[in-house]
């Protein structure tokens, strides 16, 4: 009984933790599966790791972070627009670094689901997605 406790209370911490990261960014077409976060050695930074799913023709609108992502495509091509660069498209393998606080919106302009690995190294208790106007 005390082991089916203490999976419990974890469980809850787990989902209290978790839960305000893949509320923040969910919409139609969008999906965010939080797969780790840990501190780093860094005072006051920790890593988070996330898949994103876009479906066909969706698009994620511009936003920031609290620190740096870093991409690995894992399927399909996303297109990423940083501030005012033209847009970079990629496919499956390809990887990109946006560097904290930079606007950028993503996109999928395939006919297929894209997926990417996003790695973030942020300040803890930021926000870890802001939209922008």
């Amino acid at each position: 009984m005390k082991n089916f406790q203490i999976a419990a209370m974890a469980a809850l911490v787990a989902g209290a933790v978790l839960a305000p990261f893949s509320a923040q960014a969910q919409q139609n077409g969008v999906t965010r599966t939080d797969l780790q976060r840990h501190d780093l050695s860094a005072p006051e930074r920790e890593a988070i790791q996330v898949r994103v799913d876009l479906a066909p023709g969706v698009a994620f609108g511009k936003h920031t972070h609290p620190g740096e992502e870093v991409i690995y495509v894992l399927e399909g091509q996303l297109e990423y627009q940083i501030e005012d660069k033209p847009p970079v498209t990629l496919k499956a393998g390809d990887v990109l670094f946006i560097p904290a606080g930079t606007v950028h919106s993503a996109r999928n302009p395939g006919n297929v689901n894209g997926s990417e690995l996003a790695t973030y190294i942020v300040e803890k208790g930021e926000p870890l997605l802001t939209l922008v106007k």
